[in-house]
């Protein structure tokens, strides 16, 4: 069990899926730093950390920005000891035939997934490798691995999400850090929900369990992940997917 003196940093953390991590990692007895590009979605993920016994501290901020992410890492040096943990979440989804996405758009979902990941791995890895310990945890998707109609952009940023944590994985571990990935399939959460109703009834007939999977299911994936007993575990990709990818 950790100490709460311990820091978890989740990005993306005001809901779904993101909420649910911050809450499993306070649950666990970390001390969690909330990050969300919408700071009152942050500041309401921590009220209910701490409403529930755990220890929290919120701050706003858009993660493909460098002066947020010092920020995030600003707060989490001020509010708990040393950060153990680093869950990159932070999201954002488009839907679109390929001829009529923008650059523009497709800048943006590189900007947030793969610079952001990047960003808070840089701001966080220099600790952990000066201590010899933490644990990273890259939140990707399974269309990461197989693709997804109308869906380009998106695929290709968590697939380099993945790419990265493989390579920083080879760098990294042998100097005691952990880097992992999360490949989920659909989950009930509001950023899936905004993909069109055609869209998401025709991924649920896909899938061989029949059903998208809840927040709190790749929550436990990530709790694994940040445990002792995933020491083995080195630049995988997990993926509670519902048997969309199977490997």
């Amino acid at each position: 069990m950790p100490s709460k003196e311990q820091a978890a940093v989740v990005t993306g953390a005001g809901s779904g899926i993101g909420r649910a991590i911050a809450h499993r990692l306070a649950e666990d007895g970390y001390c969690v730093i909330v990050n969300d590009i919408d700071a009152d979605r942050a500041a309401a993920t921590v009220k209910e950390i701490i409403d529930a016994g755990g220890a929290a501290a919120s701050i706003g901020g858009d993660v493909s920005k460098e002066s947020d992410v010092a920020a995030i890492a600003a707060l989490a040096a001020e509010r708990c000891a040393a950060t153990e943990v680093l869950v990159n979440n932070a999201g954002h989804v488009h839907q679109a035939l390929f001829e009529e996405i923008e650059p523009a758009e497709f800048d943006r979902m590189f900007a947030v997934h793969t610079r952001g990941t990047y960003l808070m791995m840089r701001a966080f890895i220099p600790g952990m490798l000066a201590r010899g310990s933490g644990s990273i945890v890259n939140i990707a998707s399974q269309l990461g691995q197989i693709g997804g109609v109308q869906l380009v952009h998106y695929c290709g940023a968590k697939a380099a999400i993945i790419g990265m944590t493989k390579a920083l994985a080879r760098e990294v571990s042998k100097r005691g850090v952990r880097v992992n990935v999360i490949a989920p399939g659909p989950i009930e959460t509001p950023l899936a929900m905004s993909l069109s109703e055609e869209w998401r009834k025709k991924k649920t007939a896909e899938l061989p369990l029949g059903r998208y999977g809840k927040p709190e299911e790749v929550a436990a994936a990530v709790s694994f992940l940040a445990s002792p007993a995933a020491s083995l575990f080195v630049g995988q990709t997990l993926g509670p997917n519902s048997g969309d990818v199977m490997l």
